[in-house]
């Protein structure tokens, strides 16, 4: 089956089930392997600029027809027998409504499938759905079966935890946006607790008072998008604040960035890997060290001479 995803996490779940999309989007870059297939998309945004501009550059975007171009020719001459997209998320990728018209009037003879996860329960469905629709219903329940494993075993190691932090995730920095769908049910299970927003919530923006009178113990910056270099590259768009120095995270040295392109933002089966590394920010005694490229000390990558403060 020519499969074209046009998002990053349904990319990662089709490697995973051992099938490999013709096309994909600009943004899919693993498995390695991804980075060679053709892109049927171009963004209208410059993903090298602030976040503060990002965040304008979008909102002028949406105002003229959206974030996202599909390339309608490439689309065509690939002619895929299934598309992937998404309904979470008008910034995160190609709307599907841009899609199904692009299909329709191209004549394309293909199934397009919509994914719109709130939960790491609904992650593990696509999985499956995507598996059933690509005959690999097998390989699909294998995938799930390890990946429920691992949460397990997450959930175990954090079960009669004596102290549960509070914690707070931004996906945006400028303006700050607090991580809603899947990520206040991954703190749970990884033994914090989320006060900023329920489960399956949209993120949204927040005034930072929010966030200052919440004074979470600890704080997590993963900006949909942005690697840790670019993190480190925007922090003074956290720690200029007024009243950075004062929050209970920052004075016990509890603020990380954690790569919000590959993993906190991307609800593929890699969520699982952000789920441990969540654990080993909150309980450091009851899991294994993340892995230094998916997580940093926010002090390790402020260029700032002052940035020892930050810890």
């Amino acid at each position: 089956m020519r499969v074209v995803s046009l998002l990053p996490s349904a990319t990662e779940i089709v490697y995973a089930l051992g099938a490999e999309p013709v096309g994909v989007s600009h943004e899919c870059d693993y498995p390695p392997a991804a980075r060679g297939v053709p892109a049927v998309n171009r963004s209208r945004v410059d993903p090298d600029a602030t976040s503060a501009e990002i965040n304008e550059q979008v909102a002028a975007a949406i105002e003229e027809g959206g974030v996202y171009e599909l390339d309608r020719e490439r689309l065509a001459a690939l002619d895929p027998d299934l598309v992937v997209s998404q309904g979470i998320c008008d910034v995160c990728a190609v709307d599907e409504v841009l899609v199904r018209t692009a299909v329709d009037e191209l004549g394309l003879d293909a199934e397009v499938l919509t994914t719109d996860p709130h939960s790491m329960a609904d992650v593990l469905a696509d999985v499956e759905r995507i598996g059933a629709t690509l005959g690999r219903g097998e390989r699909a329940s294998e995938v799930v079966a390890d990946l429920q494993e691992r949460v397990a075993a997450v959930e175990e190691a954090a079960t009669g935890v004596e102290e549960r932090p509070d914690v707070a995730v931004l996906d945006w920095l400028d303006p700050p946006m607090v991580a809603g769908h899947w990520v206040p049910g991954m703190v749970e299970r990884a033994g914090g607790r989320y006060g900023l927003a329920a489960p399956g919530e949209r993120s949204r923006p927040r005034e930072w008072a929010e966030v200052r009178e919440y004074d979470p113990d600890v704080l997590v910056a993963a900006p949909c998008g942005f690697d840790l270099d670019q993190t480190g590259a925007n922090l003074t768009d956290l720690t200029g604040r007024e009243g950075w120095a004062d929050l209970q995270a920052v004075r016990e040295g509890r603020v990380y960035a954690v790569d919000g392109h590959h993993y906190v933002n991307r609800p593929g089966p890699r969520l699982v890997d952000t789920l441990e590394c969540l654990g080993a920010l909150f309980h450091p005694d009851r899991f294994a060290d993340p892995p230094g490229d998916a997580v940093q000390p926010v002090s390790a990558l402020a260029d700032e001479p002052g940035a020892g403060a930050l810890q």
